[in-house]
């Protein structure tokens, strides 16, 4: 995850929390989108649309060095079916809790220099510097909740299938026969002697 501020890719929710400026009591933060923030992020997640969306951030320094950030997004994802493509409405309301701290490093693949999931869920996170953008927390948490296959109510695979002609669906294809079912016939074929 890239939750803290990078120089080079900026968020479509941008929200940078200066950690070294972190209260005792930490900080509450109100994310409300506007219109071009949730047309840019259905752009990123594929959406057809999000017509709303926010989110209710607390990020707070814990002993140890630990910043933990919790919060709850609500809004609405409209989605493409997986069968039919017509338009599939989530309503979001999920909360979240996620722990960043100092001096943790990525586990990496070796092939791909890609970062490897820890098994452990309540691993921290690494946390480089001194920002942290709460907007892309925010933006990756809703990729998260999205349903990965969104589904019109009522409908099912065979209401999608192509039908043959006369409403009939198409009959499955005989099986093939093996192409080396001629020699095992031969191997348990008694020999001739010549």
């Amino acid at each position: 995850m890239t939750q803290t501020a990078d120089k080079n890719i900026k968020s479509e929710i941008e929200r940078l929390i200066d950690l070294d400026k972190l209260g005792p009591n930490g900080v509450a933060l109100e994310i409300t989108t506007s219109e071009n923030e949730r047309a840019a992020l259905a752009k990123r997640f594929g959406f057809m649309g999000l017509p709303a969306f926010s989110a209710r951030i607390t990020v707070d320094r814990k002993p140890g060095g630990q910043v933990v950030v919790e919060g709850r997004l609500k809004g609405r994802i409209v989605q493409a079916c997986i069968l039919s493509l017509d338009p599939v409405t989530q309503e979001l309301d999920d909360a979240f809790r996620l722990v960043f701290a100092e001096n943790v490093t990525e586990d990496l693949d070796p092939e791909s220099g890609e970062a490897v999931l820890n098994a452990n869920g309540d691993a921290p996170e690494p946390l480089t510097g001194n920002m942290l953008d709460v907007g892309e927390i925010a933006a990756e948490q809703l990729s998260l909740t999205a349903d990965p296959y969104p589904r019109r109510p009522g409908i099912k695979l065979e209401d999608v299938l192509p039908k043959t002609k006369g409403g009939a669906r198409r009959a499955a294809p005989e099986p093939r026969r093996h192409p080396f079912a001629g020699l095992a016939a031969l191997k348990d074929k008694p020999r001739r002697d010549r």
